[in-house]
């Protein structure tokens, strides 16, 4: 025979246990006991049973009687600490005793806490592992175990008891410290808040069922943890009421009379309704777990609580009711409970690809860095080419097109082009000077606009031209200009380019950078990105723009020189000018030479010789006024037509071939193949922090993929 059957503590099934589950649900349990297998509990509320209350309420005399587990009792002070039984299904009968440390313990406090594993072979040997657990949370006395003394009474720590046999029910119950109104010697407000806390952490679990334990014992008043669970469970609709010592009322007395009318749901509400236990009381502690049922059953038919259903009263009927709860409940979040798991996963998987791949050694961060500069220069020439394709480049497209728009910047060729076109416009719009009217009737403005240049009439803009004349004389004839007057006038006339120039270039360098910043900032983690832009891309940025201001810096010192051009469109502009002029004068002539005629038939006659007279008198006397509207022809001209070529230097001299071509070789294959393996290793190498939190994506990933996979298998059952 077993030997674990041989001792009356054996680990062994009863068929009280077995009435936590039917065959039906049996498969929907299994499920959630895989998925909390997969160690998914801190990622996921799971299912589960939560027996709560206040201090000494009865919470473990509960548990005991639902799992047939004998807890170790103590008089002295009641439960300090989580204790999670987990019910599991294996091939032979084990338990095994282990503490889940707190996630705010210190690393070193939980890797010590996480060693401590007790494996038992029967129920007589759990009050001393659960004195070692105790003494591993640091809340064991010192008369208690040879361990040194400590203020902790209560500790965040959960206990873990495993059970796995053949026939075992699939379920989690857990039993958490008694809720304490007020500081006592021994315990500390501190330890009262505490305990509050754990209560509030479990219950407020929406996928938890709770046992409220309430004594019959003490008024329902005085018991906290009735407004609790109302609190989180406003509806009852997760919370199953639990009255316990309804032996200690007197009999016939009203206390009792509450405590029954409670019992039928009466005065406090619950949808999942009260059960009423007879547990062992301390004096009782040494019977055994069949005498304890005889006495429950012999209570309930001799007592007050006799009017009430048998469905509400003793510990078989609450395991039926808890087999039944505990699968609706189940069955009902189940679905829900999948799209978490998915989503946790995509999240998990994306902040794991966001590391990149594992970069320890040299040869490892040479291979991280090449895959990386191979993405960099393939999205970079794709973006100078104005390929958008990829999810790179789709992101929200409501924001306006412009250089401080994430959506805009990472379309790199469409916002370059975009500014290229604005500055072209801002040119020939601010770019001059003067404002020159053609027309005698101009108002000037006496002065520059708000944004725009100098607004000059005709006769303004002679006299500009007669001032700059007289101090350019040579030996020329009268009525003829100095040709290096032309060179002063468009001198003076282009001053607004240089800064305007400066502004373009200045933002086209800032976009250049924000659109790598982006771009790694993509496809790098925030440690790899500030170390590649460290050493690579922000002195290259910098080469690239000092390049940019020395070109045009060439330009500008082009265009001090005297303007030449070989474009014929310079004297098309002066032919136009003049001809325009020629027009306003014989238009004045023919206006002065016209005779009434046939007023019936509304035409006019015009005396030729009039219109003759008249256009001869319009020739220009005054032979400096002649050689100013020429030199302002010529001025107004070559400012055209230099304007095109301005234009054109500086986007394609300079934004294009110092600051757009060949921005992908900045972070290139060829970059990285010439790396030595030290630099590659002070680059890539993955500080302490981001190897930690790879391994723990890793155990992260690899239990939300276990458990994805149990609901994958549970869905293929079912369908066959």
């Amino acid at each position: 025979m077993n030997a674990l059957q041989d001792n009356h503590s054996a680990i062994a099934i009863t068929h009280a246990l077995e009435d936590f589950q039917t065959h039906e649900q049996r498969l929907i349990l299994d499920t959630i006991a895989r998925v909390r297998a997969c160690g998914l509990e801190s990622i996921l509320s799971l299912p589960q049973i939560v027996v709560c209350g206040d201090q000494s309420a009865g919470k473990s005399s509960t548990l005991e009687a639902l799992t047939e587990i004998p807890f170790p009792r103590n008089d002295n002070l009641c439960t300090r600490f989580a204790t999670e039984i987990s019910l599991r299904r294996g091939p032979i009968n084990t338990l095994t005793i282990k503490v889940i440390p707190d996630d705010a313990r210190p690393a070193e406090e939980k890797e010590s806490i996480k060693a401590f594993v007790q494996s038992i072979t029967d129920f007589s040997e759990l009050p001393r592992v659960m004195d070692l657990a105790m003494a591993t949370m640091g809340i064991a006395h010192k008369d208690e175990l040879n361990t040194p003394a400590t203020t902790r009474a209560f500790a965040r720590d959960t206990l873990n008891i495993g059970i796995e046999g053949p026939s075992r029910p699939q379920l989690t119950l857990v039993d958490i410290p008694g809720l304490i109104h007020s500081a006592t010697e021994g315990v500390s407000d501190a330890d009262v808040k505490l305990v509050a806390e754990i209560t509030d952490h479990y219950i407020s679990q929406p996928r938890t069922i709770c046992l409220a334990v309430v004594s019959a014992g003490n008024d329902l008043a005085n018991q906290v943890i009735l407004s609790k669970v109302r609190e989180v469970d406003p509806q009852g609709k997760r919370t199953l009421g639990v009255i316990t010592k309804p032996d200690m009322p007197p009999r016939g007395s009203s206390l009792e009379h509450s405590f029954i009318e409670l019992a039928r749901n009466k005065t406090e509400y619950f949808e999942l309704g009260w059960h009423v236990l007879r547990n062992r009381k301390f004096e009782e502690s040494a019977s055994s777990l069949s005498e304890r049922n005889h006495t429950e059953t012999t209570f309930f038919r001799s007592s007050e609580f006799k009017t009430l259903p048998k469905e509400v009263v003793g510990v078989d009927a609450l395991r039926t009711r808890l087999s039944t709860l505990l699968y609706e409940h189940v069955k009902r979040e189940l679905p829900k409970l999948r799209v978490d798991l998915e989503e946790a996963l995509l999240e998990a998987r994306k902040e794991h690809d966001g590391l990149g791949a594992p970069r320890s050694s040299a040869e490892e961060c040479k291979l991280y860095l090449a895959q990386l500069s191979l993405d960099h220069y393939q999205l970079c020439k794709a973006a100078l080419n104005g390929y958008y394709e990829g999810a790179f480049f789709h992101v929200d497209t409501e924001d306006a097109f412009s250089d401080q728009s994430h959506t805009s910047i990472v379309r790199l060729r469409a916002l370059v082009q975009h500014m290229n076109a604005k500055f072209a416009t801002t040119v020939g719009v601010r770019g001059h000077k003067y404002e020159i009217d053609s027309s005698e009737d101009w108002l000037s403005t006496g002065g520059p606009g708000v944004e725009g240049p100098i607004h000059l009439s005709r006769h303004e803009s002679l006299e500009w031209v007669r001032k700059v004349l007289v101090r350019a004389r040579g030996k020329e004839l009268v009525g003829n200009f100095n040709p290096l007057l032309i060179g002063e006038l468009f001198w003076e006339q282009y001053s607004g380019w240089k800064k305007l120039a400066i502004d373009h270039v200045e933002k086209i360098s800032q976009v250049c950078g924000k659109f790598l910043d982006i771009l790694l900032g993509a496809k790098a983690p925030t440690d790899v990105k500030s170390r590649l832009w460290n050493s690579k891309i922000s002195d290259a940025l910098k080469d690239r723009r000092q390049a940019a201001f020395c070109e045009l810096n060439l330009i500008e010192k082009d265009r001090r020189s005297f303007p030449t051009t070989y474009n014929h469109y310079y004297t098309d502009t002066i032919f136009k000018r003049r001809q325009e002029r020629q027009k306003g004068l014989l238009t004045k002539s023919l206006e002065a030479g016209k005779v009434p005629w046939d007023s019936q038939e509304g035409f006019t006659a015009v005396k030729v010789e009039q219109v003759i007279a008249s256009f001869s008198g319009c020739v220009e006397p005054d032979m400096e006024s002649f050689s100013c509207e020429d030199a302002l022809d010529c001025v107004v001209a070559i400012y055209k037509e230099q304007q095109k070529i301005y234009v054109a230097n500086v986007t394609t001299q300079i934004v294009e071939r110092h600051l757009i071509c060949g921005l992908e070789d900045i972070f290139s294959p060829l970059v990285v193949n010439a790396m030595s393996d030290s630099e590659a290793k002070a680059i890539a190498s993955e500080p302490p922090a981001t190897e930690n939190l790879r391994r723990f994506l890793d155990e992260r990933i690899k239990k939300l993929e276990e458990g994805d996979e149990t609901f994958r298998a549970m869905i293929d059952n079912t369908t066959k």
